[in-house]
């Protein structure tokens, strides 16, 4: 038995921050982001908008596109760094909000990489018989540990969900996967504050972003090198690349480690930053809804984030 995507779905807030907005709040330019990130506008969770709600929202898109209603669903998980609460996790709460009873439902804490972690968790679920259909999410409010005076995170990160419904099929949709982490450098990507910690601040996301990505493109370039490899595939043999939607040069790079142009690389990036792991579901399913991706194609999944984490999957849509 394998898995396959049988729909994918979206939110984002509605209040939109522009790098315009940006600029009346640090020293930054509209051009500087740009030119360094490819972003120009990020969407921020209103007061009363929790991951939760984000990620139910996606979820209703992805169920109506796999035709299915969520008494369909027998798991639920959720790839967040940005809970509601500490417990109950959020799979639990939108398990909840979906009316779905019964079936396991859990989080993945692996940052930016947390959808392709929890994909991978979904798929061995169905190939081993303990789910036939699974619900997938990647939910994000940044906004909740974004220290807005800091401007070399602040222009960065964003709010946003994006989900897929998995189910079980005959033929492989979900080719190859691998996972991978580094906890090594956990100082140069992290929350400042945790329970056990016991630190009266609230979390602030920090970051030495040269660092960050001269280890990103490195690991990103082995990624993809062993996704060719291991699947006996030629480089410019994927149809789509659907990257992490960090930064414009970071997926530059891996697009040309696969010899891939730019054309087939889906780039939300410029719409809503990087939402870390909301933002690979999201990109896969504005492609899909925009007639780029189609049944058949071979696409190229891929992540890296705090931890460090980093994933990709091979799929045949």
């Amino acid at each position: 038995m394998y898995s396959r995507i049988a729909g994918t779905g979206k939110y984002l807030p509605e209040r939109v921050l522009t790098n315009a907005d940006l600029e009346k709040m640090v020293e930054t330019t509209d051009e500087w982001i740009k030119s360094r990130t490819g972003i120009e506008q990020r969407h921020i969770a209103a007061d009363d908008e929790y991951t939760s709600h984000l990620a139910h929202k996606a979820s209703l898109a992805a169920l109506e596109s796999a035709g299915v209603t969520p008494n369909d669903i027998d798991f639920v998980v959720v790839g967040t760094t940005t809970p509601d609460l500490i417990f109950p996790n959020v799979a639990c709460l939108v398990q909840d909000k979906l009316g779905i009873k019964s079936c396991p439902a859990f989080s993945v804490e692996a940052a930016c990489s947390g959808f392709i972690y929890s994909l991978v968790v979904a798929d061995q679920f169905i190939r081993t018989g303990g789910a036939r259909r699974a619900l997938v999410i990647g939910a994000e409010t940044m906004s909740r540990i974004i220290d807005w005076t800091d401007r070399e995170t602040c222009v960065l990160f964003g709010d946003g969900a994006g989900a897929v419904v998995l189910e079980a099929a005959e033929t492989p949709g979900i080719m190859y996967s691998t996972l991978g982490a580094d906890g090594r450098y956990r100082d140069l990507l992290y929350a400042s504050s945790g329970v056990s910690l016991r630190q009266r601040e609230g979390a602030a996301l920090r970051m030495k972003g040269n660092e960050v990505f001269k280890v990103a493109v490195k690991t990103l370039e082995n990624l993809v090198d062993d996704v060719v490899e291991k699947n006996n595939l030629e480089k410019g043999q994927i149809d789509w690349l659907i990257p992490h939607q960090a930064n414009i040069r970071i997926i530059s790079a891996t697009a040309k480690r696969l010899a891939l142009p730019m054309e087939r690389v889906i780039l939300t990036v410029r719409e809503h930053g990087n939402t870390s792991a909301a933002s690979v579901p999201m990109a896969l399913d504005t492609a899909i809804r925009d007639g780029r991706i189609k049944r058949g194609d071979l696409l190229l999944l891929e992540a890296f984030g705090g931890g460090f984490t980093w994933g990709a999957s091979l799929i045949r849509y």
